[in-house]
């Protein structure tokens, strides 16, 4: 049975300017997440991600199409929907002078049904750095005061945008048991992160973004079951068999991209063996987010020349 959704985008754009000089950073975009699931929004720089997130938390109209939250207009019920959702931006700007405490204290305020600051920095790991200037913290650690402050209010919806950005690998790995913990008590996360390995572990579903469209959405394994795999050696010097999308760089590496890698790895092998050829540098990696997000983003691994056509 499917959850409710807790967001829902239809035909959204966002154009920045007027005439001549307008620039449409999102084009008409659906989606929808659902209550409980994680959903994350990956793209490069400039693919229309904070946009979308701008107009999903309520910080600017939509120039067209319709954004709900909770059934709500973000923007004309902001006191309903702000009541229910916790913002982790990617700067927070947090006032350097004050203590931790007193910044939480600060941010409690602000909050229709605050827990403690005490409850959100065990969550956090902060709880000893209570007394301590936030200016005088290190970057990772601002960041989990972030985190802090966007878990006070006991939000139902969640928007992190690169949450562990900063954090050294012990901290990211707590912060991602701490999100897989608030998904587990039926909190819903938008995701927007950098680190492809963070979405993997965290997101239910993954939607990609370029030039202002989803370019592709679904679990991660939608994503990379139609994505071909990729097998990789160094040119041997004498003829090799012809794959179809197989090329060679000018390094005389080869690259074979395959939707069947069992069988154009069994079949290569075979032909190495009664060559009597070794084959260094070899690699056969399956389709990942990696080789999804590259693709996408018109950033591939390599750029060689085409050496075969039949197979």
């Amino acid at each position: 049975m499917r959850n409710a959704d807790v967001i829902t985008a239809r035909g959204l754009r966002r154009t920045y300017g007027r005439g001549d000089g307008a620039f449409e950073a999102v084009k008409g975009v659906d989606f929808a997440v659902l209550e409980g699931e994680v959903f994350a929004l990956l793209g490069t720089n400039g693919a229309g991600k904070t946009s979308t997130l701008d107009m999903l938390e309520g910080l600017v109209a939509p120039t067209a199409g319709q954004v709900e939250v909770f059934g709500l207009d973000p923007r004309k019920h902001r006191d309903q929907v702000r009541a229910r959702v916790g913002i982790m931006l990617q700067s927070g700007g947090l006032p350097a002078e004050l203590t931790v405490a007193e910044t939480l204290e600060m941010w409690r305020g602000t909050c229709t049904n605050p827990t403690t600051a005490e409850a959100v920095l065990e969550q956090v790991g902060l709880t000893d750095r209570a007394g301590v200037r936030v200016g005088a913290l290190s970057g990772g650690e601002q960041r989990r005061v972030d985190m802090a402050c966007a878990l006070l209010g006991q939000p139902r919806l969640l928007f992190l945008d690169e949450p562990t950005t900063g954090l050294d690998p012990e901290s990211r790995r707590g912060t991602w048991q701490l999100l897989a913990d608030l998904k587990a008590s039926g909190v819903t996360m938008v995701l927007t992160t950098h680190y492809l390995d963070e979405a993997e572990a965290l997101a239910d579903r993954i939607a990609i973004m370029n030039k202002g469209v989803i370019a592709r959405s679904g679990t991660l394994r939608d994503l990379v079951d139609d994505h071909p795999a990729r097998i990789a050696f160094d040119h041997p010097g004498l003829p090799v068999p012809q794959f179809r999308d197989a090329r060679v760089d000018a390094k005389a590496r080869v690259t074979v991209s395959t939707n069947d890698l069992q069988g154009h790895l069994f079949e290569l092998l075979g032909w190495a063996r009664d060559a009597g050829v070794q084959l260094t540098g070899l690699e056969a990696r399956a389709a990942s987010l990696e080789s999804v997000f590259l693709d996408i983003a018109g950033h591939p691994a390599t750029t060689p020349e085409l050496i075969g056509a039949t197979r």
